[in-house]
């Protein structure tokens, strides 16, 4: 009979091993900054006005919301943060996160730097994991053309085929590589073009391990389905079905596309609906275990209760490298910590890339903060309670 883990979110030494504290000091002052609103909007607009101006504030933003979430500036100057991680047992995800051009030349650029995140990856266990978001390597106005079934003109027709091969290359070098990859989700709008690219591959190179892995918004209403329909495709086909399970990340933008062209949100009625279903999805996948990969990348932490439930139930060992758990760098380290100190397989998302051009991924990492539901309030309780306890 399975054994209920014995696993608690609340333990704080575990979750702060890393962090002196001084770095403790430091995360009360950016969780507390990020946990006013108008703070978050009046320091965003500054910071980016500062940067056109090319003002030397760099160094300030290394020494605080750069420095907290990110990496570093180049793979290289990842390496500390890759080690640290290592230490607790926490492996590496290098997420390149500066948005490109949206030309051929930034597109290319885009490829050749994930290029080196698997050549990176290659034979290190500490960084299992590759990660690319398809709209930086072509442009998504073709794609969304494609998905509403318009015909491409020549040039565009070019510049889709040398989409598709950016993709193709990129999945094809990690499984050269041995090393997973994770395909991000986008906009619903041209999702679908996506996951033809990504189910393409898979059937390419999952045949004997999973490699490809394509992401699953579980706030949108028809994902669940479309889940099991894709494993079911893949299980007729004879190739592994990478999933990485998320809640996603564009509510905003879909709702209001929704509105602005008359037509049904593809987002779910209620968060407890997205909270169900990404739930179910985890129950689907870790049944289907067989024949799939899983990540699962939350900082809910029912869900990631649930998985561990999940892995005993089913008899899975808690470091089968067929199930990970992922959370991003700087945030809820009291459930990556402990997860990892208990034996699971955890990843971090490390983004990286020069201070300046990451600028959109912090803004939107101090936008969520305050959006989501009590995130940048739990970050800041738990900082306080750790540097109380270590007073006592």
């Amino acid at each position: 009979m399975p054994v209920k883990p014995n696993i608690s979110f609340e333990n704080l030494e575990v979750a702060f091993a890393s962090k002196s504290n001084r770095d403790l000091k430091k995360m009360y002052l950016i969780f507390a900054t990020i946990n006013n609103n108008v703070a978050v909007s009046v320091g965003t607009k500054m910071a980016n006005w500062a940067f056109a101006l090319k003002l030397p504030i760099k160094g300030i933003m290394k020494k605080t919301m750069f420095g907290h979430f990110c990496g570093g500036e180049d793979i290289e100057d990842c390496q500390q943060a890759v080690d640290v991680l290592a230490k607790y047992k926490i492996h590496t995800i290098l997420d390149y996160s500066v948005e490109g051009k949206g030309d051929e030349a930034s597109y290319d650029a885009t490829k050749n730097e994930i290029l080196r995140t698997i050549e990176r990856s290659a034979g290190d266990d500490n960084i299992p994991f590759a990660v690319f978001k398809v709209t930086g390597l072509g442009d998504y106005r073709i794609m969304t053309k494609i998905q509403e079934g318009k015909k491409l003109n020549e040039k565009e027709s070019v510049s889709f085929e040398k989409l598709r091969n950016r993709v193709d290359a990129l999945c094809h070098a990690a499984f050269k590589a041995n090393t997973k990859i994770l395909v991000d989700a986008e906009e619903s709008w041209f999702q679908d073009v996506i996951d033809q690219m990504v189910y393409e591959a898979m059937e390419k190179y999952n045949q004997n391990t999973c490699i490809v892995y394509n992401t699953y918004q579980m706030y949108r209403h028809d994902m669940l389905e479309r889940l099991k329909k894709a494993h079911q495709i893949a299980s007729k086909k004879g190739y592994l079905h990478g999933a990485k399970l998320v809640r996603g990340a564009y509510m905003e933008k879909e709702r209001d596309r929704a509105e602005e062209k008359k037509y049904k949100s593809p987002i779910q009625p209620t968060k407890e609906a997205s909270d169900r279903d990404y739930n179910d999805a985890l129950r689907y996948c870790v049944e289907h275990i067989e024949n799939m990969g899983l990540v699962s990348g939350s900082h809910n932490e029912h869900s990631n209760i649930l998985l561990t439930e999940l892995i005993s139930k089913y008899g899975i060992k808690p470091n089968d490298d067929r199930v990970y758990f992922a959370q991003l760098y700087g945030m809820s380290d009291n459930i990556s910590y402990n997860l990892a100190n208990a034996g699971y397989n955890v990843v971090k998302y490390v983004p990286y890339g020069p201070v300046e051009k990451v600028m959109p991924y912090l803004s939107r990492r101090a936008e969520e903060n305050t959006s989501v539901a009590g995130q940048s309030s739990r970050e800041f309780d738990l900082v306080k309670r750790e540097i109380a306890r270590r007073r006592k």
